[in-house]
This record gives C-alpha cells, structure tokens and sequence, in this order.
C-alpha cells in the first residue's frame, strides 16, 4: 500500500503541471496588460513597462511558467496578488476553511440523507415510494444551482426575512448555502445508493443468506450495503471534489469569503495570479480526495487491498547461491 500511496501522489504532479500550463497559455493570448488593470488608465507608460519588468511580465511565457512551477514546489510559493501586493498562498490559506466546512456539510449531510433513501428505493423496487425517490433525485439532480440558490434568497430571505441574504456571520448565513449543496448531493446519492443496491441484491448470495433464516435487516445491512459501498463510497468523493471545485457559484451568490468567491473576483479583476492559484489549490484538493476514496476502497473490499500489494511489490533481486570451496565435499 506505501509504494501505491507514494505513485498516486507522484501522479498528482502531472496534474498540477498541466492545470498550470492551461491556464498559463489562456493567459498568453489575453489581450489585457496586467500592468494597466493595476495601475489604472492614467498611468504613464514607463511606470507600466516598470512594472512589467517587475513581475516579469516581459520574460517570455515558457520563462514564466518555468519560474512560477519552481517557487511552487520548492518553496510552495504561488505568487503575489496584482490587486493587494499580497501573498496568494497566505490569502487562500484564509479562504479555504470556508470552502471546506461547506464542502464537508454537503457532503455529510448529502450522505446521511441520500444513502438511506437509497437503500429504501433498492429495497421497495417498483412501489410507489421507488417510483417517487427515482422521480424526486432526478429532480433535484437537475435543478440549476445558481438558480436553485437565487429561489431560496427570494423566498427565505426577501418575502420571509428569516435568514441573511449573504455573508456568514452567524450561523443562520450557512444555512442556505447548504441547502442549496446538499440538495443536488442527496439526489446523486438516492441514484448511485439505489443502483449500486439493485446490483448486489440479486447475488446467489444474499439468496442463501435467506435462505438460512437471516433477518432481512441483517442481510441488507450486513451484505447488500456493505458490498456495495464501493461505487457508494466513488460517488460521495466525487462529490466532494465537485463541491470544491463548484463552490464558486455557491460562494459567489451568497458572497461567502471562500477560494470560489476569491477566483471570481480575479477574475474580474485580471488578478492573474490569484485565478491560477485558487485552481492549483483546488486541483490538488481534488487529487488528493480521490487518493483517500481509492484509499478507503480497500477498508471496505480486503481483496483490493490484496491486489494492490500484489501489483505494487517491490522486486528485490535473487541472491546468487553461494559457491562451494575447494575442499568441501
């Protein structure tokens, strides 16, 4: 499991550099100067070209690139911001815990509700409950969220006044934010839980368990469930990695201080490298969420685990059988 951990980790750094390289070379046919969203229209243009050669805006963009990946995995440096002359990292650093408490509710709460409703669609296949689960999550699957969020401020916030309409300065602020991820949550969830549970409930298995008199409790919970966590488990760390990369919407609309809202608003700005740090930050997050749902993986299945140390051994070379002496028989 070490040498599989230590080469999923090492293919994050593909990753990483491609997400730079992507957004290095929309960077470069960019028609707007950096130098003159900083410094405003009135500035001179040798106070500009100042600047340029500053920021080494001037180098060419294979210079840059190269440069901005070195202080980034040597010294974890992701710039300075063109707007405030301040560190990215620290800046995303104080926008990230926000970003994720609202990726972990969703996910939480997307679980605790959309699993168990899940397993009872599986388990009263083709009634009327079935029936109205599977139309219920494609449902909330397909509304909007943007749309979705801006429904809940009309309603919650302007016709009721019972909650804020932005801001997170009590605890009344996260609620409709969280609504508004843990909705599309719960109907993935309902979709794969049931699936997933239709699948395995059909195994010759789960067949001999009744038939030894098994409580069907116990075969649910303890069989079908438990063997098919694996694509349960997938869906939930997709989850979570879409909820943070999504979170710009969320965050945006109801004006949360998180890495969604801290992209938006460079991008707006052309604060460059703040929208290349935001999305460095979020791809690792990303990365690294999977490895932990491959990870768990082989908590619920022991095979895989099995398989991957199989897979992942580390060949030591065969030691040479030792010569005999002259004189020994």
């Amino acid at each position: 499991m070490f040498v599989y951990t230590i080469k999923r980790i090492l293919l994050m750094i593909p990753v990483i550099l491609g997400v730079i390289a992507i957004v290095y070379f929309f960077q470069g046919i960019s028609d707007v100067d950096p130098a003159l969203s900083i410094l405003g229209a009135g500035s001179t243009e040798e106070a500009r070209e100042e600047l340029r050669d500053e920021l080494g805006l001037n180098d060419p963009v294979v210079v840059q690139f190269g440069r901005y990946v070195w202080n980034l995995f040597t010294k974890g440096d992701l710039g300075l911001s063109y707007k405030t002359r301040q560190s990215i990292s620290g800046e995303l650093l104080s926008c990230f815990p926000v970003t994720l408490k609202m990726a972990l509710i969703s996910v939480i709460f997307g679980a605790l509700i959309g699993i168990p409703l899940g397993v009872w669609a599986a388990v009263k296949q083709y009634s009327f409950s079935d029936n109205f689960l599977v139309a219920f999550s494609v449902f909330i699957s397909s509304i909007p969220q943007f749309w979705f969020a801006l429904m809940l401020i009309s309603l919650f916030s302007v016709k009721l006044g019972w909650l804020p309409t932005s801001g997170i300065a009590t605890w009344k602020g996260w609620i409709l934010p969280s609504v508004t991820t843990i909705v599309g949550a719960v109907g993935a969830n309902i979709n794969v839980t049931r699936s997933s549970m239709l699948e395995t409930i059909r195994q010759e298995y789960v067949r001999m368990a009744r038939a030894k008199g098994q409580t069907e409790f116990k075969i649910i919970t303890s069989h079908v469930l438990r063997n098919s966590l694996i694509p349960i488990l997938a869906a939930v760390g997709n989850g979570l990695g879409m909820t943070l990369g999504g979170a710009l919407i969320t965050e945006t609309v109801f004006a949360m201080p998180g890495i969604g809202k801290y992209a938006v608003d460079g991008i707006g700005a052309r604060n460059y490298p703040a929208v290349l740090g935001s999305v460095v930050v979020l791809a690792i997050a990303f990365s690294i969420v999977n490895l932990i749902v491959d990870l768990s993986f082989t908590f619920v299945d022991p095979k895989l685990k099995t398989t991957i140390a199989k897979e992942n051994r580390i060949r030591l070379p065969k030691k040479k059988a030792a010569e005999p002496q002259k004189g020994e028989a």
